[in-house]
């Protein structure tokens, strides 16, 4: 190429990754961030149809791995590139992706968009493996195309909706995202409502995450926003908490 040629694309690049006035310097010069827009700007350079990234921001701090996702995001909008990349940040790949492989010993789970995989995971892998997720285990009692009753150890009797069950006898594994839990419903408002223990209540800021004993598990996790109204529970306390059947994927046993 001639020379302002190079110098043009170079400059393209440099303007994509928003490092135009650092391009008189060393990347040794630059800061972590800026020196993953180096590396970015590397690849697109020579204008790819497909550009494999593996990991690229796992050596970063919290703060400019949030930044850098958002702009990888933007730039491949931009250009209308395909990006395959590859992570095991969940929260990084529900950012960034327009669709979401989920693989597991080589073999691929679910195929997906962030928003499918997370509100409706087609097994127990993907469930755990995308986003925090309440498991409750128990026998399939009763099930149709609408509905599926589980009984946990304990005695209790769980309603949820039939994804990947088998047939009455069978063991299923019960799926729940902390958000979806209602803390002191409306007697009758809801089909699964039980009495729970408080073990720990933790403050992140926008949420709260609280640990409740409930259905013969203590690791089960309420999320509920840090918001105007938002019940002030304490270690010790014994609350009623429910949620919908909708809400409550019945999937494999394993």
């Amino acid at each position: 190429m001639s020379k302002s040629e190079i110098e043009k694309k170079v400059k393209r690049a440099l303007d994509m990754v928003r490092l135009s006035e650092f391009g008189h310097r060393r990347p040794a010069h630059l800061s972590g961030g800026q020196q993953q827009r180096v590396a970015v700007a590397r690849a697109l350079v020579f204008e790819p149809e497909l550009v494999l990234m593996d990991e690229p921001l796992g050596a970063l701090d919290k703060n400019l791995r949030e930044e850098m996702q958002y702009e990888i995001k933007h730039i491949q909008e931009d250009l209308g590139v395909t990006m395959i990349y590859v992570t095991h940040d969940q929260s990084e790949a529900l950012t960034m992706s327009d669709r979401i492989a989920v693989f597991n010993d080589g073999v691929v789970q679910q195929l997906a968009t962030p928003e499918e995989l997370y509100e409706r995971p087609v097994n127990a892998f993907v469930a755990q493996f995308i986003g925090e997720n309440n498991r409750l285990r128990g026998d399939v009692i009763a099930v149709d195309e609408h509905a599926c009753r589980v009984q946990i150890p304990n005695g209790d009797i769980i309603t949820a909706k039939p994804v990947a069950v088998g047939k009455e006898g069978e063991r299923s594994t019960l799926s729940l995202r902390p958000e979806r839990i209602v803390i002191n419903p409306e007697q009758g408002g809801l089909p699964n409502i039980f009495d729970a223990r408080v073990e720990e209540v933790i403050y992140l800021g926008d949420h709260l995450r609280t640990r409740v004993s409930v259905c013969e598990s203590d690791e089960f996790i309420i999320k509920t926003p840090n918001a105007e109204g938002h019940p002030n529970l304490q270690r010790g306390d014994t609350i009623r908490i429910g949620w919908s059947k909708e809400d409550c994927r019945a999937l494999d046993a394993s």
